[in-house]
């Protein structure tokens, strides 16, 4: 009976070891901004995958690939940092740009396994609605990140991002340039 007792003892605490040692769980996010301009002319600059100056900090983009199909995309910040990224898809027939991101410095975006879909829909007169879903981990893929890279941080600054991202292309389309 003690022997039973010690192994149940055991399996507990091997079962709790490693609850405790669960690494990020993956973070979603959903952002949308309403746009005064038809879908058609927003997804001009959405679906125009060889530009993404509109995207938060991009002052520049190279494009490899067939826009048409799969490609890649590196994006130069301000700060002369790089984005890498590959298209998962784009439809331009249903306003869909999907694609993760292969390379990123979590002082930049503060997420590791980054994707995401960007869709654009007609939203009444000559108004539309851009939907950002974007999943990650925290920037910090083990056990007890340094508070910057935790989830919170990382859900922040991703969100704040998107967010800035969506505020641009408003301004961008409804500007007209």
């Amino acid at each position: 009976m003690k022997k039973i007792t010690l192994a149940l003892a055991a399996t507990a605490a091997l079962v709790a070891a490693t609850a405790q040692a669960h690494g990020p769980t993956r973070r979603k996010i959903t952002e949308s901004i309403e746009i005064n301009a038809p879908a058609d002319k927003v997804w001009a600059v959405v679906g125009d995958v060889k530009n993404a100056d509109w995207v938060q900090n991009v002052t520049k983009t190279e494009f490899t690939g067939d826009p048409a199909g799969k490609f890649k995309r590196v994006l130069t910040l301000k700060n002369g940092d790089q984005i890498q990224e590959t298209s998962n898809k784009l439809k331009p027939d249903d306003k869909l740009f999907s694609y993760y991101i292969d390379k990123v410095d979590v002082k930049d975006l503060p997420a590791n396994d980054y994707s995401a879909t960007i869709t654009v829909e007609p939203a009444g007169d000559a108004k539309s609605k851009v939907e950002w879903k974007a999943a990650f981990y925290r920037g910090y893929m083990n056990n007890d990140p340094p508070p910057e890279l935790n989830d919170e941080a990382s859900e922040k600054g991703v969100g704040d991002w998107i967010k800035a991202s969506l505020a641009n292309l408003k301004a961008k389309v409804e500007k007209g340039s």
